[in-house]
């Protein structure tokens, strides 16, 4: 038999730095994402006490979660991302504790099934930290305690005491939200998986032990139906019946069992072969054989004995199909996909036990000879490592993203109307919606806001034009958007449409400076929301412009010279835009988008320097031919703007860059 000897390092040390390597290295440089953004601006303005009126409609049972951890944590990206390194390591701590509770014999099991989950690749967003801890994470932790408490009740001289604490802490992870439904079905399997005799022994004895268990989960189900078909949360009503099929039902199945049993461990190759000589790939590559370095001895240092005869794989994968199925049950019962790399497989963490364990089972029936099994264990886990870490710098990119959005945003428009509605088709970035954007620059732009309607709201016409907060884009229409306690009232009248390309600069749109015949094919109906746009909201004299929170200012390149070039051309300062080009040239700073030279080109010959204006317009064509439209564009908006003398030389310039066919 395998016995596992009292290793060297401690164990809690060994936890904390496999936390550490897989989630802590980037924390610095990690922030806030999705809907962290909302919830840290209610926590900041609105106190933690608004997380239960605001939960109320949607998962009541979350806001006294939401309330005590924002009581006790200010809304700063750093104490967050730090706060979930702490839980993080919790719950390796407490699923190993809790498969020791169920196996108490098998030691090394236990041990590396804490290990698979502490680094479970298949679900990467660890990082949208104040949104997943309590959501997702703390209800988790509860719900492992649980399942460890009823299997010490079951060694326990006292067992109602302990029964009692794992009732309580059932309540606690089942209630707050619906990911974790289908997994208490893995008790009943853990428990029909240690007792003895028949079958039909073995279920009797299991049901009597889960009996309580059994009548929280059916009232916690009658819970559920009550609050999606007929409370206030019916917009989320459960729909998978009116297109369930068996064979649909197999196909997802199937698809779960691939991608949480097998998949999620060799991803990264996939991610990182994409573009192998990347930095991020091959830091990516050197933890990977870092961690490796590290497990395979320390794991091979706590084996003596191969465990050949036992027969524990084949109960892992029994129980691990099913508790992968089962995590799966709420997000398919909502119809929602189970795509990785994406927000949506926060919907793994539920799969998180059933997935670990099935992988565990399977390797223990495939592989006898121990010193392999030890070093694929060890490969496993360092696998896990490094996607954790791959996954790591996609939220650092994002919020260094972030970071250039917010910037450019204050450097084009130092404050804001109060009531202004911010139109855009989409923000060139993963992580963060509509909804997501609205709370920092409520943040930015209304940094003294007290409890009343919020006074900025943005919108994206892809998602939302033709639905019930963007019904139309006609002018003087009301605008009503519910922002969870309070809302924003505006009107499409009083509207800036901004664009901003992946690789370009933040743009500011307005239809007296010809960007309807310049932007007309942007995507969608987009281009019908530039005729709203109104720059006159946009405060250009302020003692104080606005700073965007928690981010230093980066280093003024290309954007920076152009979004402060377009604020000058507003303010009517042709000179200063011509200046802040030729600082930007001189340093080397040149645009990934030849639209950005419209705004110097118009500068240039507003200033009575058409020569200058021609040569950079003949530059950027050769560059780009398909810019010729906003070329030509911008010259018309000279002519208009010249004297009698001067038009008959634009003119010319018009013909020279054929200008007569657009």
């Amino acid at each position: 038999m395998m016995n596992i000897r009292l290793p060297k390092i401690n164990i809690f040390i060994i936890f904390a730095l496999t936390t550490l390597l897989a989630y802590g290295i980037l924390v610095p440089v990690t922030g806030f994402y999705w809907d962290d953004w909302p919830f840290a601006w209610s926590a900041n303005f609105l106190g933690p006490a608004d997380f239960n009126p605001s939960f109320a409609p949607y998962r009541p049972f979350l806001g006294p979660v939401f309330f005590f951890t924002t009581s006790l944590i200010p809304a700063v990206p750093l104490y967050w991302q730090i706060f979930a390194l702490v839980i993080r390591f919790l719950l390796g701590i407490s699923a190993w504790w809790m498969f020791r509770q169920v196996w108490p014999q098998r030691p090394r099991i236990a041990l590396l099934a804490a290990f698979f989950m502490l680094v479970f690749p298949g679900y990467s967003q660890h990082w949208v930290a104040f949104t997943h801890i309590n959501q997702e994470l703390i209800p988790f932790l509860f719900y492992l305690l649980s399942f460890g408490f009823t299997f010490k009740a079951l060694h326990a001289e006292k067992p109602a005491v302990y029964t009692t604490i794992a009732l309580l802490l059932q309540l606690c992870g089942i209630f707050p939200t619906e990911y974790f439904f289908g997994i208490e079905g893995l008790r009943f399997l853990l428990l029909f998986s240690i007792m003895d005799g028949s079958l039909f022994r073995r279920f009797a004895k299991t049901l009597k032990t889960w009996w309580p268990y059994l009548l929280v989960w059916i009232f916690n189900a009658a819970w559920l139906i009550y609050y999606y078909k007929f409370g206030a949360y019916a917009s989320y009503a459960i729909t998978a019946t009116k297109s369930f099929t068996v064979l649909n039902f197999l196909q997802d199945a199937l698809d779960s069992i691939w991608k949480a049993g097998f998949y999620v461990w060799i991803q990264i190759f996939n991610l990182t072969l994409k573009s192998p000589t990347a930095p991020a790939s091959l830091l990516t590559f050197g933890l990977i054989l870092l961690s490796f370095a590290f497990f395979a001895p320390y794991l091979k240092a706590m084996i003596q004995e191969d465990e050949t005869k036992s027969n524990i794989g084949l109960a892992l994968i029994l129980i691990g199909i099913p508790g992968i199925l089962l995590g799966r049950l709420p997000s398919l019962a909502a119809e929602l996909p189970l795509t990785l790399q994406s927000s949506y497989d926060r919907f793994m963490i539920s799969m998180m036990i059933g997935g670990s364990l099935f992988l565990l089972g399977v390797i223990e029936i495939l592989v006898r000879k121990v010193s392999i099994k030890t070093y694929l264990f060890a490969a496993i886990i360092a696998l896990g490592i490094g996607q954790q870490f791959f996954n790591a710098n996609i939220f650092r990119r994002d919020w260094e993203d972030q970071r250039n959005i917010y910037w450019q945003m204050a450097w084009r428009m130092p404050a804001l109307e109060p009531n202004t509605l911010i139109l855009t088709h989409q923000m060139p970035i993963d992580y963060e919606t509509d909804a997501s954007f609205s709370a920092p620059i409520n943040w930015m732009y209304a940094p003294d806001y007290t409890r009343s309607n919020i006074p900025y709201l943005m919108l994206y016409t892809e998602k939302r034009l033709g639905g019930g907060a963007l019904p139309t884009l006609e002018p003087d229409q009301p605008i009503y958007f519910n922002y969870r306690t309070v809302s924003f009232y505006g009107n499409t009248s009083q509207t800036v449409v901004i664009y901003m390309p992946r690789g370009g600069c933040l743009r500011v749109l307005d239809p007296a400076q010809g960007d309807m015949e310049i932007y007309a094919k942007l995507p969608g109906g987009f281009a019908q929301a530039i005729p709203l746009s109104d720059p006159s909201r946009i405060i250009t004299d302020v003692d104080k412009p606005v700073t965007p929170m928690f981010f230093a200012e980066p280093q003024h390149e290309w954007c920076y010279y152009y979004t402060q070039a377009e604020l000058a051309m507003q303010m009517g300062k042709y000179q200063q835009a011509v200046s802040l080009g030729d600082e930007a040239i001189s340093r080397g700073y040149q645009p990934a988008d030849q639209l950005e030279w419209l705004v110097f080109i118009k500068a240039h010959a507003l200033t009575g320097d058409l020569e200058s204006a021609q040569t950079i317009s003949a530059a950027a064509l050769e560059e780009d031919a398909k810019i010729r439209r906003g070329i030509c564009s911008t010259w018309r908006q000279v002519q208009d703007h010249s004297l009698a003398e001067k038009k008959s030389k634009i003119e010319q310039i018009l013909l020279k860059f054929e200008c007569n066919s657009q």
